[in-house]
């Protein structure tokens, strides 16, 4: 009997393992959320109990979603699909990042022409298309009872309900996705018919005519209208129409109508948005691609359609379902004028050289030709080829020569018997040291040698080309900018400079200040006041920077609001603090300036301990004022301890990064932007020439490490 039952049990076992043998864990990356996550769980699901493959989904925000594929796939540490638009398959087709779709034609068959033709690239079909998204003009249907049909209806609507605190338009007027309707209206197009750019046309100059009219003339759009401000304004029911996409209903609870874009009175042609196409992707180096592949047929097929509709309210590809939501249904009507994202990857470069000419029209400081013209200028500088290649030869004898006196240098004191025997002598003092020594050569070291490596190389859509010292010299000579433009190295410098000094002013004027109140004896819990000082450098300075430029909004802020209390207005003073570079430079200042006396107050409260207070009284005795005090007997003794604070701070402050990135974001048109914030927008928003960032970051270091000398040499003794 027990013969038997181990020769069953060797049976089931012979049937079951080869199962798990074969089960697969398929890692799908997605920026979805909402409905459209739910459902992707739900398909992912059933394809679990269908093949006894795991599925792990993984959500990654929609802002870091290229970055984060751009870095890993090509590692090997990506994952076996992931789910985007297909507006970067150029770029990633050609970094290799995606593999060419290898199932049967019939899945493609079955999905509507426009959204497979958006998925190829080159000839070369890849992945397979999901849904579709494009703008739709969604309205309150409690305010709005029939939606209009021309911009000039739109506009004469929305004045209807617009004034106290309420807009009859909300949309992003100043992103370039926001304004292709519009342009594509007037017969632009971002590339032409051969392929090439031209942004300053008469009619790219029409449609930015009209975006001002819209964002700045008629007084309907919100001020910095942010997806999140608008989402805010439609929920509190104070926006009467909003220009957006299915992916606005994720966050709002409200009842929402849509209807397609109205047509342009002013050509008679109907707004075209640009059409977006979602889809799954095989990702290159893939773990497990068979199993990849099966769940990608299952959720671009019919069940996954139908349950990606019903359940995620996605206006799905595939053709052949029956579709009863409104929504969806006015989304088919719209994608069929639509015209689909270009996958080109120079696109970006075309999209930045568009939002700063459509910044500078709405804000008022540049007419429409004016701003064509220097679109057209900015994208044929951010989209030149990288420099011609160089031979790398003198460069490696030039750095076998400096490791060669590198070493010499080192190893010259052991020729004297003396110092070798000091250094056997400590040896094991050198062993204590030797863990932090390492520390700092792994975390400091090697990353400088390498970004200093990477500085001579340029980097273009994959590729890595030795380039010597061209970077460099275009950064050094603004051979791209004039010096007086804000994407030149000697006028981001300079603002840098600005920024350092004034912060730093600030930072130990304030500080010293209040320590010199805190040590009073009359002051009473000043324990209680000091803990409550020291909060804004104890808080995450990102916190901070995030509160202080809601806090500087133009309409919602509450700087404006005081401002207005305290002109005795009634209302908020609606000043746009990022619209120029005098207010942008002041509200990081502001922001800074928070964040920064607070240490400086700590060292000088630090310090005071030591200064005696008979010095200060015998100088009182002998007449002298306040202001005599200090300075003469005060400053005098508080310098030592204070110098080195001031050095670090400045060298915080030239690198404060956080601040400028997160408040002003660079604006007016990258005017506030500084050193370190400009090499981060050349790494990861201007085409990923890392090259050309890490040239910036070897170029900062120098700065510092002149600086840091400088001072040494002034005060005469070694500080850093």
């Amino acid at each position: 009997m027990s013969a038997a039952r181990a020769t069953a049990a060797l049976l089931l076992l012979l049937l079951v393992l080869p199962g798990f043998a074969r089960a697969a864990e398929v890692v799908v990356w997605h920026s979805y959320r909402g409905a459209e996550e739910k459902a992707l769980g739900v398909v992912a699901e059933a394809f679990q109990v269908e093949t006894g493959h795991q599925v792990s989904l993984v959500a990654i925000p929609f802002g870091a979603f290229d970055s984060k594929v751009e870095t890993a796939i090509p590692r090997g540490n990506g994952p076996d699909l992931f789910i985007a638009a297909h507006g970067s398959l150029g770029k990633w087709s050609t970094m290799g990042m995606v593999q060419p779709w290898s199932g049967s034609n019939e899945a493609l068959e079955a999905h509507r022409p426009v959204a497979v033709e958006a998925l190829s690239h080159g000839g070369v079909q890849y992945g397979l298309p999901l849904a579709y998204k494009s703008l739709l003009l969604l309205y309150d249907p409690e305010l709005i009872d029939t939606p209009p049909d021309t911009t000039e209806a739109l506009i004469a609507m929305a004045k209807e309900h617009t004034g106290g605190g309420r807009y009859g338009l909300a949309y992003q007027a100043t992103e370039p996705y926001f304004h292709a309707p519009w342009m594509h209206a007037f017969g632009a197009m971002a590339y032409t018919d051969e392929g090439e750019v031209r942004l300053d046309g008469p009619e790219h100059i029409a449609a930015l005519a009209f975006t001002k009219r819209l964002g700045r003339d008629e007084g309907i759009v919100p001020p910095q209208p942010t997806a999140e401000l608008i989402t805010r304004l439609y929920q509190d029911g104070k926006a009467a129409f909003v220009i957006s996409g299915p992916w606005f209903l994720a966050d709002i609870d409200r009842p929402v109508a849509a209807a397609p874009l109205p047509m342009v009175t002013e050509t008679g042609a109907p707004a075209r948005p640009y059409l977006t196409v979602d889809g799954v992707f095989l990702a290159d180096q893939a773990p497990h691609p068979e199993a990849a592949v099966a769940f990608m047929a299952l959720l671009a097929g019919p069940e996954g359609a139908r349950i990606r509709q019903e359940v995620g309210r996605q206006a799905v590809s595939i053709t052949g379902l029956i579709v009863e939501d409104p929504l969806l249904q006015v989304l088919a009507i719209q994608s069929e004028i639509a015209v689909p994202l270009p996958t080109d990857p120079g696109v970006l470069a075309v999209w930045e050289a568009q939002a700063r000419s459509i910044r500078r029209v709405i804000r008022g400081t540049s007419t429409p030709e004016a701003a064509a013209r220097e679109a057209q200028t900015h994208w044929k500088v951010l989209s030149r080829p990288p420099p011609p290649p160089a031979d790398p030869r003198p460069y490696l004898v030039l750095a076998l020569v400096v490791l060669a006196a590198l070493a010499l240098w080192l190893l010259r004191p052991l020729a004297d018997p003396e110092f070798r025997r000091r250094l056997w002598t400590h040896r094991r003092n050198y062993l204590w040291v030797l863990p932090a020594g390492l520390a700092m050569s792994v975390l400091v070291v090697l990353p400088f040698v390498t970004g200093a490596v990477v500085s001579l190389f340029a980097h273009h859509q994959g590729e890595w080309t030795f380039v010597g010292l061209s970077h460099f010299l275009d950064i050094l000579l603004s051979r791209d900018w004039p010096i007086t433009s804000p994407m030149s190295f000697v006028f981001t410098l300079g603002v840098t400079v600005l920024w350092t000094v004034t912060n730093l002013t600030l930072h130990v004027s304030i500080g010293v200040a209040l320590a010199m109140l805190l040590r009073e004896p009359w002051i009473r819990m000043r324990g209680l006041w000091r803990a409550l000082l020291i909060i804004p450098w104890a808080v995450p300075n990102y916190i901070t920077a995030l509160i202080w430029k809601g806090m500087f909004h133009a309409q919602y802020g509450a700087v404006n609001a005081l401002l207005g209390a305290v002109l005795g207005r009634g209302e908020p003073l609606e000043v746009d603090w990022f619209g120029s570079f005098a207010t942008g430079f002041c509200a990081n200042l502001t922001t800074n300036t928070w964040l920064g006396f607070p240490f400086m107050m700590v060292v000088t409260l630090g310090a005071l301990q030591a200064v005696p207070r008979d010095l200060e009284e015998a100088a009182e005795v002998d007449g002298a004022g306040w202001w005599f005090r200090f300075r003469h007997v005060i400053w005098p003794l508080l310098r030592p301890a204070l110098l080195p604070a001031v050095i670090l701070g400045s060298i915080w402050t030239f690198n404060m990064f956080n601040i400028v990135y997160l408040v002003s974001a660079g604006e007016p048109d990258g005017s506030t932007e500084i050193l370190i914030s400009e090499a981060y927008r050349w790494a990861f928003s201007r085409g990923n020439r890392y090259g050309y960032a890490a040239a910036y970051a070897v170029i900062i270091f120098g700065v510092l490490l002149v600086y840091s000398r400088g001072v040494n040499r002034v005060v005469g003794r070694r500080v850093l």
